[in-house]
């Protein structure tokens, strides 16, 4: 394994050495990750790389959607692989999403089209203003 910048160890083979610490086979791990993203537990699997030093403009969203309305947004959501994650809350903007796109003008271009896709017109384009990052690595075995 070599070691990166943030400290995270990058693996020749992540699902081998995973399994070696829970011990049970890279077979079984595959399988779990399966099952978990036809479960719709896992969305997706991907680096997790800094998008400001790549260049990217990035943004959190906000959008007031009623309840009858919510599944197909989300699914219009999920569409564009440029929104990292989308979650509902408790509150009358109820699903906030991330984008990560090359420049603001092809998010507020996307921002735009799923408007028109979705008829929902209330959201909200809240760009970082300030960046608070705090490094959590959690110890599976």
């Amino acid at each position: 394994m070599n070691e990166i910048q943030s400290g995270f160890p990058i693996a020749k083979k992540p699902y081998h050495d995973l399994g070696r610490r829970l011990n049970c086979s890279e077979a079984e791990i595959l399988e779990r990750v399966r099952r978990l993203k036809e479960e719709g537990v896992i969305r997706r699997i991907g680096g997790n790389f800094d998008s400001q030093r790549l260049g990217f403009a990035t943004t959190l969203c906000a959008a007031k959607v009623p309840p009858e309305k919510i599944k197909r947004f989300v699914e219009v959501l999920n569409g564009y692989p440029e929104i990292t994650h989308n979650y509902l809350r408790d509150h009358q903007y109820n699903i906030w999403f991330t984008f990560v796109a090359p420049n603001m003008k092809v998010i507020e271009r996307y921002i735009g089209e799923i408007i028109e896709r979705t008829g929902i017109r209330e959201i909200l384009n809240l760009p970082a203003v300030r960046r608070f990052k705090i490094l959590v690595d959690f110890d599976v075995a």
